[in-house]
């Protein structure tokens, strides 16, 4: 088996805004397996919030390239490298040629039947007189996730919900928040009909939600990575998001699916901002979860060849010539 590395710079309309500062570009690193005339793909997002960049996450996965090259199974893979970016753009590369090699398609090995699913609409965090503007261009759309980062939230939200009052809504506070200005906004939100709010606090603080009222869903991102994660989510939250980037692979996060929904978890499928090729994984996983938020492409100034389509506020099914 060969393995090949690139780099994609995905070019984002306009510019995306969190917390944490704007993106102009998606930044990318594609795994190609090669087998029997075969290629299989995966691509990962280095994430700076956990100490990921394209170098370390090239180095990761040069350190193990006899391994891998060698032909590593996926349940190898998942003792070599952390659940994080590296791991996730070779596992799903193995699944790819796994199924490309089979003649089978993803649906066939995981035993899932594919249908549409809805996915929400990112508005990235900005001025409350610009989010509303955004909002009010995308109030057609049924979901939209609004990007939060502390001081203004409320206004900001105000607006948002000014922009598209038939939306259905959901926050990410990007742990921006604390407990007192989580308890003052509870109640203005709940009049302004929000449906979730996603990692409120830092991870390392968030064991203040086990005692704090929760009379809107509260939904984990950071603070949840693999199924290591919840032992410490149970009891304060009450959905986690799950991201193949943090999961290390769609081999891990189709198990914290299966784990977390015993639990009595809602679940919700994201996504870094990145191509169609990220999505096709987690789109398998999305399948039968409580929120999509899959809208990466829908980002971007272009995508991959034969990447998603995206149809009355619907996301079909991928093609084989994409991924798996």
């Amino acid at each position: 088996m060969k393995l090949t590395l690139s780099q994609n710079a995905w070019p984002i309309r306009g510019s995306f805004t969190i917390s944490r500062g704007s993106k102009t570009h998606a930044d990318t690193i594609v795994v190609n397996l090669e087998k029997d005339g075969m290629v299989g793909r995966g691509e990962c997002v280095p994430y700076a919030r956990y100490g990921e960049s394209l170098d370390s996450v090239r180095a990761e996965i040069e350190a193990i390239r006899p391994l891998i090259e060698g032909e590593v199974s996926r349940q190898t893979l998942q003792q070599l490298l952390p659940a994080a970016a590296a791991r996730n753009a070779v596992d799903c590369a193995l699944w790819d040629l796994e199924c490309k090699l089979a003649g089978n398609s993803i649906w066939h090995k995981v035993g899932i039947e594919s249908g549409s699913v809805e996915t929400a609409f990112t508005i990235s965090l900005d001025s409350a007189e610009k989010m509303e503007e955004v909002a009010k261009a995308n109030a057609f759309r049924p979901l939209l996730k609004v990007k939060l980062g502390g001081g203004e939230d409320l206004e900001r939200l105000r607006a948002v919900r000014r922009g598209a009052p038939m939306a259905k809504i959901i926050i990410d506070a990007n742990e921006a928040w604390t407990e007192s200005l989580y308890r003052s906004l509870i109640p203005e939100l709940l009049m302004l009909d929000i449906a979730m709010i996603e990692q409120p606090f830092p991870a390392d603080n968030d064991a203040i939600l086990a005692d704090l009222p929760r009379p809107i869903p509260i939904c984990a991102d950071e603070s949840c990575h693999d199924r290591q994660s919840l032992v410490n989510i149970v009891g304060r939250y009450d959905m986690i998001n799950i991201k193949i980037d943090k999961t290390g692979g769609l081999t891990e996060a189709l198990l914290l699916k299966k784990e977390a929904q015993r639990l009595g978890l809602k679940v919700m499928v994201g996504c870094m901002l990145s191509s169609s090729l990220s999505m096709a994984p987690a789109f398998v996983l999305a399948q039968g979860v409580d929120i999509v938020d899959l809208d990466g492409p829908l980002l971007l100034a272009e995508d991959i060849e034969n990447g998603f389509d995206f149809r009355d506020n619907e996301m079909l099914p991928f093609t084989r010539q994409l991924w798996g």
